[in-house]
């Protein structure tokens, strides 16, 4: 009986060393490993320690960066205060109002803006008016109100004296 437990401990430990020898031979970290075609011409084989399955849990940045133009994202905010505002994202650039009356208007409306490029450009600007009655606006309306933000986004560059 003693003569069996011996044997297994004797088993067991010479696993154990021969698995903690297996981990002696780590290469360092940024050094290539080689390894050998059917050809025997030697080919080399990289590995990115920070592109493995573990790197998702250690990110060392989180680069969140905002590509929307300050500029137009203020100008919006600012033409459009009499509307009450329901969403805004900075990051992706949509900022979503809830109903209201213009200064001097009549007819209530609601508008969803979107700012999909950092450029001072009309083409960076979208502008999509809706009535209560859930109509569109006339393109007249759009571009008016496009045109409000547009001056007043130049107007704020130029008070900061960056051309």
């Amino acid at each position: 009986m003693a003569r069996t437990s011996v044997f297994k401990s004797t088993i067991a430990l010479m696993a154990l060393i021969s698995l903690g020898a297996c981990g002696s031979l780590a290469r360092p970290a940024g050094e290539l490993a080689p390894q050998y075609s059917n050809t025997n011409s030697p080919s080399v084989i990289e590995t990115d320690p920070d592109n493995t399955i573990w790197s998702i849990f250690n990110r060392k940045t989180t680069d969140t960066s905002v590509s929307v133009n300050k500029y137009l994202w203020s100008a919006s905010l600012e033409v459009l205060s009499f509307l009450p505002v329901q969403s805004i994202d900075p990051y992706t650039g949509v900022i979503v109002t809830g109903y209201g009356t213009p200064p001097g208007g009549s007819q209530s409306y609601r508008a969803t803006i979107l700012i999909d490029d950092p450029a001072l450009d009309a083409r960076s600007l979208n502008v999509a008016l809706q009535t209560r009655g859930g109509r569109t606006v006339s393109k007249a309306t759009s571009r008016a109100v496009e045109d409000a933000i547009l001056s007043r986004a130049r107007e704020m560059r130029i008070a900061d004296n960056k051309f």
